[in-house]
Parts: C-alpha cells; structure tokens; sequence
C-alpha cells in the first residue's frame, strides 16, 4: 500500500469513527434551544436527546458486529450510515420531541456501523506496530472532536437554527458514504466470513455472559460510561441554569474534554509499568472522590458550588473517565478468546445499555444545580471500584473458544 492510499484511507476511518462523538457534543449547546421549540412532555425532555441516542447504539453494536463478520465490514457500514441518515432526516423535520428522540434513536443504532466496522477494517489490514500506528493517529481525534465539536454546533445553531446541525450530520452521512463506496476495498474476503446463526451467536453470547470476572466488568463499564453520559446530559443545563453561563458554554467543556485526552496520554505511559488493574483501581478511586467532592460542595451550598470548584471536580472526572476506558475494556476482553469479536459487540452493547439506565435516572432528579450529577459520578465510581474489586478477585479461566 503506497503512502497517498495509506493516508487517504486513515483520513476516512478518522471520519468515520468520529461520527459518533460529533453526534453527541455538537448538539450539546442547542438542547435549550430545543427545549424552546419543542416543548418536553411528561415522559421526556431535551436531556433524553443525549442518552436516548446512547439506547440507540446498544441494538447497532449487538447486531452490527455479527453481520459485518457474515456480508463483510462495507455492507454493515454503509447500512448503518443509511439509518443514520434515517434517522437524521427524522430528527432534521421533526414537529414533537417523540419523533425527534426517535430519530436519535435511529441515529445511535445507524453510527454504530461506522464504529464497529471501521474497527473491523483496520483488524483486517494492520498488525503489531502498523496497527498500533493507526489506532494512535484515531485516537487523537477522539480527543479533539470533544473539544471542537460543541463551538462549531453553537456556531451553526446560532447563524442556522439548530436543526441545521442535523443538517449537517446528514451532508456528513453522505459524503463519507460515497467516499467508502467508490474508494475503499472491502477487507473481510469471502473465505473468512463467519456465517450467522442465531443458535451458535446465542450460545456463545451466553458463554461469554457466564463468565462472571466479564459480565462485572461489563457493568463496571457501563457505570464509568453512565458517569461521563450524565455530565453529557446535563452539562449544558447546569452551565446555563446554576452559573449563568451559555456562549461560553463550548470553551469551558473543551477544558473539561482535555482531561480525558491528558489521562489517556499518561495512561499509555504508566499502564506497562503498573499493570492496567492497578490503573483502572486509581480510576475509580479518581472518579469517586471527584464526584464525592462535587456532591459535597452541592450539598453545602444549596446546588451552586463555586464554577471553579465545579470545574476542577468536572476536569478530575474526566481525567478519570479516561484512565479507566482503555484499561476496563482490556481487562473485559482478556478473556474471550476466539469470540473476541461477538465479546467486543456484548461489551459495547451492554454497557451502553447500563449507562442510559444511569443518564436517565440521574436526568430524572435534575432541578438546577449541580447535586444530581454530582451523586451520579460518585454513586456510579462507588459501584463500578466495588464491582472491580470483586471481578479481580475471581478465578481466571481459560479464554472462552467459539462453537
């Protein structure tokens, strides 16, 4: 592979697997301006916008897996950018919050295809060092895209409306779509597809359940990914209603965002050292006493700490959130064995689910301050160190081999 197709080829997955944090932190600035336009009813508000698109990708990554392993990685992505864009076309006219959510939740299950695929494609082609290469340039743009996404949703909520942001996310849709089709070979020749069979997917599924260390850690990752959906929900909300503030809105998550990509720089320094359980075990312990210090400077002053309190305890959750992603997820798929890939698709899927279940309730109590976040990040650090501390001390088994 020459060097112009190897660079054109990671510019696209660059794309492609940022689809789903741009579809998250660009319309974080407009979710009171559609409050205003589309009024919440008793079962749902703006903040279901967010989580409900995370309900989405728990069907898009338990289905999409197993079909790009039987009809190959470009069918299963371009398929799912098809629902988004479903899906967004939904959400670009809807005339009531019900359709709009319903159009998120096609969105969450449309872009799970560009993530489990893209991931899929670069297994197929990259090894070792080439594949660790790759993984390191996309990494860099998930730390970037929480940073600039909100300013540039802000921007074209601003001079557009917001529902030129879903504008923009189906021109995206489309373009990567057409990139994929006419420029990208599939990966997963016929000889190497997996043909699918509900049977021997439900049979290993339970397999890999059955393993109680995996199923601890699903949940321990659900509750860290619970924590970060949370802040998501209800960060734009406390920003406006507690301190005030709403243009500045962008900035000061992008500060927020960065201590996810400064931990995950420190943690591929300090994991081979330490070992990834003694790095997740720091994690939770981080992401407990954050939310311990934002719930009790909440309690103390009537929901509105001080923002400089709030942003310091805001910045450590995040620092924390992302020591623990990378270092749960290894620990989860160390013993899967040859059903690593129905496993991955489990992991994602599950701890999706989990993580609305946290987003919605801690939604539920949100009544202008900070104390509901607060809870949630400590309640959920709690949860998933304990069930961490239970999983390490379970008996490793044998990787679990497919059948």
């Amino acid at each position: 592979m020459n060097q112009a197709v190897w660079r054109e080829r990671l510019v696209l997955y660059a794309l492609l697997t940022s689809l789903t944090a741009l579809s998250i932190d660009a319309l974080l600035p407009a979710l009171r301006l559609i409050e205003a336009e589309l009024p919440p009813t008793a079962m749902l508000d703006q903040h279901h916008v967010v989580s409900l698109f995370i309900f989405g990708m728990v069907f898009g990554e338990l289905c999409l897996g197993p079909i790009s392993d039987a009809m190959g990685r470009k069918p299963a992505l371009v398929g799912g950018l098809v629902l988004y864009g479903c899906g967004t076309l939904i959400c670009l006219w809807a005339g009531s919050l019900e359709w709009l959510i319903l159009g998120r939740i096609l969105q969450g299950a449309g872009v799970s295809g560009p993530k489990i695929a893209t991931r899929a494609m670069i297994r197929d082609q990259y090894q070792g060092d080439a594949m660790a290469r790759v993984m390191s340039f996309l990494f860099t743009l998930f730390i970037l895209v929480p940073m600039v996404a909100p300013a540039v949703g802000q921007w074209i909520a601003g001079s557009f409306g917001w529902r030129m942001i879903f504008g923009g996310y189906l021109v995206t849709a489309l373009l990567l779509g057409g990139w994929l089709a006419l420029r990208h070979p599939e990966t997963l020749t016929p000889e190497r597809r997996v043909p699918l069979s509900v049977r021997r997917l439900g049979r290993n599924a339970f397999r890999i359940l059955g393993c109680a260390r995996v199923s601890l850690l699903i949940v321990a990752t659900g509750l860290v990914f619970g924590a970060q959906l949370t802040f998501l929900s209800l960060a734009a909300d406390v920003f406006a209603d507690v301190y005030g503030i709403t243009h500045g809105f962008p900035y000061l998550f992008a500060g927020l965002a960065a201590g996810i990509g400064l931990a995950s720089f420190l943690n591929g320094r300090l994991v081979q050292r330490f070992g990834s359980d003694a790095m997740a075990r720091a994690g939770f312990i981080g992401l407990t006493l954050s939310g311990a210090t934002m719930t009790s400077a909440a309690l103390v002053s009537q929901g509105h700490p001080p923002l400089w309190l709030f942003l310091s305890a805001g910045f450590a959750a995040f620092f924390a959130i992302g020591i623990l992603f990378g270092n749960l997820n290894a620990m989860a798929m160390l013993d899967l064995g040859q059903v690593a890939g129905l496993g991955a698709s489990l992991i994602a899927s599950l701890s999706s689910l989990v993580a609305t279940g946290v987003a919605l309730a801690a939604s539920a109590f949100y009544a202008g301050t900070v104390t509901p976040m607060g809870s949630a990040i400590l309640c959920t650090g709690a949860a998933a160190l304990l069930l961490s501390e239970i999983a390490a001390r379970r008996p490793r088994r044998a990787p679990v081999p497919a059948q």
